[in-house]
């Protein structure tokens, strides 16, 4: 590159450069290079602040991760220090780093019982492959190979990899990727708000078990290999099973000789109150996916951890001297792994985890306000994780014509009233805000969420698409 291009490429500003170079995740292409970047610039606790220096309350935690909040220091000087004294040890050829011995020594003292090993990948989706990956494997290795089939939920997520993405049952990681693959199947999620059981809680369990009880029978129970779940289905809308589901669930896979996967990438670490989700109902999973809220976004990380059962199965259905080909070059990654064991510290013996607990009152409050409001159709939510489902009929739970651009527009005007929130595709919007959040400032999202709602409200099709 000569001086003069060089000279010409950095007088261009970040906007420009953005549409020109860098592809953004789950994005419409052509749209975002119209729309342009918004550039954040900086972070401290709850809060963000753009490139225009407008600050913006973040109720989501970055993407479900940030569940520490923004500047946390301790962290910074974790990941520094541990830079500076290895900054990378691989984990290939019997070498490892203390970090990350000590982080998966941590996670199985955290993790539901029966827990005992992990494998560190990089985030959730790679943690879903590497759980399919050793599923094969192990049916493979104590001599079941015909069980190949794996079920999922409708509305669920379970990342955008090549495997992974037909496990999730969402349209827009299914177009034009030819996912799902003939392996893959779903049955209805516990829905309650739209489910044909109704929302009564045991209605809706007992409609899950039979739907798994019948997509079992169908594939053949000797070719079903796994249940994967999250236990609130996240990026499906924030579905909120009735308490009593994972168990039943967990129970149903037991019965049925099917490997339990909980997916708690998104619930894990105080998300929905307890450190894992599956704590609140005892349930003790075969193998369970972690990532976002393990460094809370401060570094790439996640984990597989997985039963002594499991792990034994892949062990000695090889020859000793094996190896079991899956891997990555930063598995353990020691930076990340320093990051995560303060991350641990913090949840726990810093109060974070505690003070996520303390407002989840004031959360669950604020989401039953809104409930009243004339857009609002449902509001869902487990500890710090919650929706408002908005509807144009309340009686008949009529979505928002899609010509009204609502997600976009939801977005655009929480921003512009100094909140950030998720906007699904059906106009539901999604919180999840930092375990750090103080009373004061729960009550400042709602406020905003409020105005934002009352400000649509104003606008003549909205209200005509409401009468």
């Amino acid at each position: 590159m000569s001086m003069s291009t060089a000279a010409a490429k950095t007088n261009l500003d970040l906007v420009e450069i953005d549409r020109r170079r860098l592809i953004h995740p789950v994005s419409a292409f052509r749209a975002h290079e119209a729309r342009g970047v918004t550039v954040l610039e900086s972070g401290r606790g709850m809060w963000l602040t753009d490139a225009d220096g407008r600050e913006l309350l973040d109720a989501f935690a970055g993407l479900w991760c940030v569940n520490i909040g923004y500047g946390q220091e301790s962290v910074v000087e974790a990941a520094v220090e541990q830079m500076r004294k290895l900054p990378y040890a691989t984990g290939y050829f019997g070498f490892g780093s203390e970090p990350a011995i000590r982080l998966a020594e941590r996670l199985v003292e955290l993790a539901p019982d029966g827990l005992t090993r992990v494998y560190f990948t990089l985030g959730g989706s790679d943690a879903v492959d590497s759980a399919i990956r050793y599923i094969v494997h192990y049916f493979n290795a104590i001599g079941k190979p015909q069980k190949k089939q794996f079920i999922a939920l409708e509305k669920g997520y379970h990342g955008s990899s090549s495997m992974g993405s037909g496990l999730t049952a969402l349209p827009v990681f299914h177009r034009s990727f030819d996912v799902p693959l003939r392996w893959q199947h779903h049955i209805p999620s516990p829905y309650g708000y739209r489910s044909p059981a109704g929302d009564d809680p045991a209605a809706l369990i007992q409609a899950s078990v039979a739907a798994l009880r019948e997509k079992v029978a169908e594939l053949g129970a000797d070719t079903v290999a796994a249940f994967f779940c999250e236990p609130v289905q996240g990026s499906g809308g924030v579905i909120v099973p009735p308490v009593g589901w994972l168990k039943a669930m967990a129970e149903t896979c037991r019965e049925l000789g099917v490997l339990f996967v909980a997916d708690e990438v998104i619930t894990g670490f105080g998300r929905t109150g307890p450190m894992f989700a599956c704590e609140a109902e005892g349930v003790s999973p075969d193998l369970m996916t972690v990532a976002k809220g393990l460094t809370a976004g401060y570094a790439p990380m996640g984990a597989v951890l997985m039963s002594e059962e499991i792990y034994d199965g892949l062990a000695d259905g090889a020859a000793p001297d094996a190896p079991i080909g899956h891997g990555f070059t930063y598995s353990g990654h020691p930076v990340s792994a320093a990051v995560g064991l303060e991350v641990l510290r913090l949840y726990t013996d810093g109060g974070i985890l505690a003070n996520g607990q303390a407002v989840t009152g004031r959360f669950t409050a604020g989401l039953e306000r809104l409930s009243q409001h004339p857009m609002v159709g449902e509001a869902r939510g487990r500890g710090l994780l919650g929706a408002l489902e908005l509807v144009a009929d309340k009686s008949t739970k009529r979505a928002f014509d899609a010509a009204l651009r609502l997600p976009e527009r939801l977005f655009q005007q929480a921003y512009d009233n100094g909140v950030i929130f998720r906007a699904f595709g059906d106009g539901t919007i999604g919180l999840a805000p930092a375990l750090c959040c103080s009373e004061a400032e729960m009550d400042m999202i709602f406020e905003r969420i409020a105005k934002t709602l009352d400000d649509l409200l104003e606008q003549a099709d909205i209200r005509a698409a409401l009468a």
